[in-house]
């Protein structure tokens, strides 16, 4: 400690791959572990990303039940795995999540590019063992209501997962141009461009966009469909993160505004230059243009 400067101490921590191993986890059943507020990690100031901190490892190690439990908590099952834990049948387990009973967790595309959306196994038991769900689980026919909203094509599967998602994403912002970097990731383009007209604000904006989880290469058909369902595509969704990402903006504006070029200025030397000292040095581009001309002009010899 020197003087009013205080040190803090280095918080001992790890990297996730790392982590994982410890924590008796495959690497994406950490990042899940994390996404869920199950696992606590720090920003990796070394270069960017996240590092467990040891005494989280500590923590989640002492648990009751652990590894076990810390397993089962973020176990996933797919479609055919989820109408069994459920004990209906497959048909219905897809209808009750498109229509948003049950939400998605995590998707990806299997080799053939189908999409194939992963739900955690806890909470299909849990919703399944409420009573109140008895009906809708058990009964021949689904409600009339219900038939009628599955008739008009109703998938909120994806709008389901965006809602999730970006609470992941925004539980891991750091501060108001992330959070908003995190809103703007939900939203196409044109909409961005309408809400942030400034061309600076829009550049440093998408600086801490977050890119869709399972991307591909860009420009990839896999690229293209994470895009798809990353971006909102509801009336009243586009609707919701519009006025969220205008506050929020408003915020990181006060807080810390987007960077901006400076005009640069070369200043008059400060005394008379001596005979034979250079001179003030020219812009690139006015000597480029001074030595074409230099260069084309006849020269004079002295008699």
């Amino acid at each position: 400690m020197t003087g009013d400067t205080i040190t803090k101490p280095h918080q001992p921590s790890c990297t996730l791959s790392r982590a994982a191993r410890e924590l008796g986890l495959k690497r994406g059943e950490l990042d899940l572990a994390i996404h869920l507020g199950l696992v606590r990690t720090v920003p990796d100031e070394g270069g960017g990303g996240r590092r467990v901190p040891s005494s989280e490892i500590d923590r989640v190690g002492a648990s009751t039940g652990f590894p076990a439990s810390l397993q089962e908590r973020v176990k996933v099952a797919g479609t055919s795995e989820g109408a069994g834990l459920m004990k209906v049948p497959v048909g219905r387990f897809t209808r009750l999540a498109r229509l948003g009973l049950v939400t998605p967790v995590k998707w990806y595309l299997n080799r053939y590019r189908a999409l194939v959306w992963l739900y955690l196994a806890e909470e299909l038991k849990q919703f399944a063992a409420d009573e109140r769900n008895a009906a809708l689980l058990n009964a021949r026919r689904m409600p009339e209501e219900l038939r009628r909203i599955l008739d008009t094509g109703v998938d909120l599967r994806p709008r389901n997962w965006r809602g999730r998602h970006r609470g992941f994403l925004l539980r891991q912002a750091e501060g108001p141009w992330e959070s908003a970097g995190v809103l703007a990731a939900f939203l196409d383009p044109v909409q961005i461009a309408e809400i942030v007209p400034d061309p600076y604000d829009r550049s440093h904006l998408n600086r801490f966009r977050p890119e869709p989880p399972a991307a591909g290469a860009p420009g990839s058909p896999a690229a293209h469909i994470a895009e798809r369902i990353m971006t909102a595509d509801d009336p009243d969704e586009i609707g919701l993160l519009r006025a969220d990402l205008m506050g929020v903006l408003e915020e990181a504006r006060e807080w810390r505004p987007a960077p901006r070029p400076t005009a640069h200025r070369f200043p008059a030397p400060a005394h008379p230059a001596l005979p034979g000292s250079p001179g003030p040095r020219e812009p690139a581009a006015s000597r480029g243009l001074l030595g074409w001309l230099r260069r084309r002009s006849p020269r004079v010899t002295a008699p």
